[in-house]
Order: structure tokens, then C-alpha cells, then sequence
């Protein structure tokens, strides 16, 4: 038990000390990265008359294709067919839990519980 003791402050000055080391490291690197990134771009700027590079443009979206049509529709009846494929399996697991736990499955609901006398 005496191992435990200072674990809380423990932890929590080894959290705090590790965040502030983290963040000084991160940010000595950060700023290296961008001081090389700013001279690339300057030096970039200078040779080509001081311009940034284009930004990329997006792209119009077009109308959906026949053939994307078609892939929709095939891939829609593929997950129709799973899903009929499931419910099959969901009903079966029903009726055999159902019979197995005492109560009866949807057939035997349908039958009556005493013979009809005649």
C-alpha cells in the first residue's frame, strides 16, 4: 500500500511536466519548419516576380453516369439480398430460443392448445 500513496500527484505532476517538455519541443520544431517553409517561399517569390504558387481549383461536380447508375442499382440489390438473407437468420435464431426457452415459436401459436373433440 505505501507503493500507491503518491500516485496521484504523482501522476499528475509527471502528466503536467511531460505536457509542458512536449509542447517546448513541439514548438521549437514547429518553428524551424515554418522558418524553412517562409525562406523556400521567399526565395521562390523573388525568382518569379514575388507571386504564391496557384491554389489548386476544385473540381465541378458532374452528373451521375449510366454506368454509375447501374453500379448504384447492382450494389442496391446486393444489400437487399443481404438484408432478406439476415432477417431469415434473425427469424430462425427466434424460433429456436423461443422453443428452447419454453415459450413456443410463431407456428406452434397458430395451432391450438387441446385437440378439438368431435
Amino acid at each position: 500500500m505505501a507503493n500507491r500513496e503518491g500516485f496521484g500527484s504523482g501522476f499528475f505532476w509527471g502528466a503536467l511536466l511531460g505536457g509542458a517538455v512536449g509542447g517546448l519541443v513541439g514548438a521549437a520544431l514547429a518553428s524551424r519548419n515554418s522558418d524553412e517553409g517562409l525562406e523556400e517561399l521567399t526565395e521562390k517569390g523573388d525568382r518569379e516576380g514575388a507571386e504564391l504558387p496557384p491554389r489548386p481549383r476544385r473540381r465541378p461536380r458532374l452528373a451521375a453516369s449510366e454506368s454509375s447508375e447501374a453500379r448504384m442499382e447492382t450494389a442496391r440489390q446486393g444489400l437487399e439480398d443481404k438484408i432478406a438473407q439476415l432477417n431469415d437468420a434473425i427469424d430462425d435464431v427466434r424460433r429456436q430460443l423461443g422453443s428452447r426457452n419454453g415459450r413456443p415459436g410463431p407456428d406452434a401459436r397458430d395451432k391450438p392448445l387441446r385437440p378439438e373433440e368431435s
